[in-house]
């Protein structure tokens, strides 16, 4: 008998995509259009869109909004910027990134709101996604010009979007587990508390925070006197269970303990949701990291490895056990 793991991540798709099809797919441009003017619609496609190319989706029976954005849709229903963007191919950084040029325009999209300065900018918007959407349209064979195929393609560019935010969202799991094992070891010295802050008094009564970062992904740094600092230790979390992408994932740990390096850091350790790691290349790989650790043995909050993180995290920090 083949034993493969639970397909936890396409269940949690199928129910993300349950609610992004009511949101800002075809589903929701068909529901906004119900509720639309179709003389508005019409009146504004004849001002962005050439009549070859409404012409042609008429011949198959389909409606210029299915392709071509108009500014009475996405006024609306702002959130239908992400049907034309996936529509499109483009993903949300290529679209709202330095590169893509809408920046100004994500809030439509992510909460569904809308400013005057956007309002006044929409028909320059769906003139340039217009133009874009013929050139969509010139490509597409004639049997390939009908709602099911647009749907698929809309698929296309939100299934690489949706892993995307599961990697963020398994990036920032393994964070938590890390930060609340680090929690537990220095629990009783804890003077203030966060999600994702900590402030003890070591036993020299210096103060040292442990919080959260963006590179590395947490960090603990001593206070020594008024605005002078140590470095004490920074952590870089790596929450991939993906055996064949750890030598990616080390060499990312590598980067980050360089700077962490340059900025005086005492020690540099990496964490890992592999269980199998194989130390000898981890350490060739990264040799700025000092220490490895598995995330599922921090977890367990004990064994020999939970007993030398925990050990060497108060005497770094300089607290009793």
């Amino acid at each position: 008998m083949i034993d493969l793991p639970p397909p936890e991540l396409q269940i949690d798709f199928s129910r993300l995509l349950k609610t992004i099809r009511s949101q800002l797919l075809q589903q929701a441009l068909l529901a906004t259009v119900r509720e639309a003017s179709l003389h508005e619609i019409d009146a504004e496609l004849r001002d962005s869109v050439s009549e070859v190319d409404l012409k042609r989706l008429a011949v198959h029976g389909l409606r210029g909004e299915l392709l071509f954005p108009v500014p009475c849709l996405l006024r609306r229903n702002p959130r239908l910027l992400g049907y034309y963007r996936l529509l499109l191919g483009f993903s949300q950084k290529a679209f709202y990134g330095s590169g893509g040029g809408a920046g100004q325009f994500k809030s439509m999209e992510d909460s569904g709101a809308l400013s005057s300065r956007q309002d006044e900018l929409l028909p320059d918007l769906c003139a340039g996604m217009s133009r874009c959407a013929s050139l969509l349209l010139e490509a597409l064979d004639e049997e390939d010009i009908q709602p099911q195929f647009l749907d698929d393609l809309t698929l296309l560019t939100l299934g690489p979007q949706l892993r995307g935010g599961a990697n963020v969202r398994k990036g920032s799991a393994g964070i938590v587990v890390v930060f609340d094992a680090i929690r537990e070891v220095v629990k009783e010295s804890i003077q203030r508390q966060s999600s994702k802050r900590l402030d003890i008094n070591n036993a020299s009564g210096r103060n040292v925070t442990i919080q959260f970062a963006a590179d590395p992904d947490i960090v603990i740094v001593e206070e020594l006197a008024p605005e002078e600092h140590r470095n004490v230790i920074a952590i870089e979390v790596k929450s991939g269970t993906d055996f064949s992408n750890i030598h990616n994932r080390i060499g990312e740990a590598e980067k980050s303990h360089q700077k962490a390096r340059q900025a005086g850091f005492v020690e540099c350790w990496t964490i890992v949701n592999v269980d199998n790691i194989d130390l000898e290349m981890a350490s060739r790989e990264s040799p700025s990291t000092n220490r490895f650790y598995r995330i599922s043995e921090l977890k367990r909050g004990e064994g020999d490895e939970f007993r030398d993180f925990r050990s060497r995290i108060l005497s770094l920090v300089g607290i009793p056990g």
